[in-house]
């Protein structure tokens, strides 16, 4: 399956509506995961969609994906960007974003897990939208590694985002490290479609990541796909 931070400036085209939006060096991300009953996923689903709805109209706010996980209906992923720390905490702590989170919480096995992050390496690519991309591939995955190999793990995550954006087919390629453990990594894949994903996946740089990847891993790869919850 699938120290200094190198933050860079790009523009993202947003689906609702032609403004262009500047994503800058302080921007602040969000990944974060709901795993619902089997009896409860369908308002789940239409709970998140709510409030991804309400959400993008917060000041900001930059972008707003939701994802649900392929072949695992229960399995969400919420994936957010804000322009700054001052933004994405301004929404935690929006009555909006409390109520979500006590109503999704009665639906769900497992807590709710939030996970904010920075830039490891972002760079700018057509299609990032705010809803997400039509029809698209997201795979992400969770990287960690010990302590003692941050550095290596965290050069290793930027050296694979930044060749696997010249693969066919991808739409966007992000490295993202948490805040609060910058042990852990996340890498933000979007895809064009299934054939796209799978030629990423056998390339010589992905292969070779992996290889680099394994000794100094600190648990299993963490790779899921997914789709786009809600499109217009």
């Amino acid at each position: 399956m699938r120290n200094a931070f190198c933050c860079l400036l790009y523009l993202a085209v947003l689906s609702l509506g032609p403004t262009h939006v500047a994503l800058a060096a302080d921007n602040a991300f969000v990944v974060s995961y709901a795993d619902a009953m089997p009896a409860t996923q369908g308002k789940a689903a239409a709970l998140i969609r709510e409030f991804a709805k309400t959400s993008r109209k917060d000041a900001g706010n930059v972008r707003f994906e939701i994802l649900g996980q392929i072949g695992r209906p229960g399995l969400f992923a919420i994936l957010e960007t804000w322009a700054d720390a001052q933004a994405q905490t301004a929404h935690a702590e929006a009555a909006h974003t409390k109520e979500f989170r006590s109503r999704l919480q009665s639906l769900l096995r497992a807590p709710y897990d939030e996970r904010p992050h920075h830039v490891l390496s972002v760079v700018p690519q057509p299609g990032a939208r705010a809803a997400g991309v039509k029809g698209a591939i997201y795979v992400v995955t969770h990287v960690d590694v010990p302590g003692k190999f941050q550095d290596e793990g965290a050069a290793a995550v930027k050296q694979l985002s930044e060749a696997s954006r010249g693969d066919k087919g991808n739409l966007r390629f992000d490295g993202l490290t948490q805040t609060s453990r910058p042990n852990h990594m996340t890498v933000i894949e979007v895809w064009k479609d299934p054939r796209s994903a799978d030629g990423h996946a056998m390339a010589p740089h992905t292969m070779q990541f992996r290889e680099k990847l394994s000794p100094m891993s600190g648990s299993l790869y963490d790779e899921r796909l997914y789709r786009v919850l809600d499109q217009k």
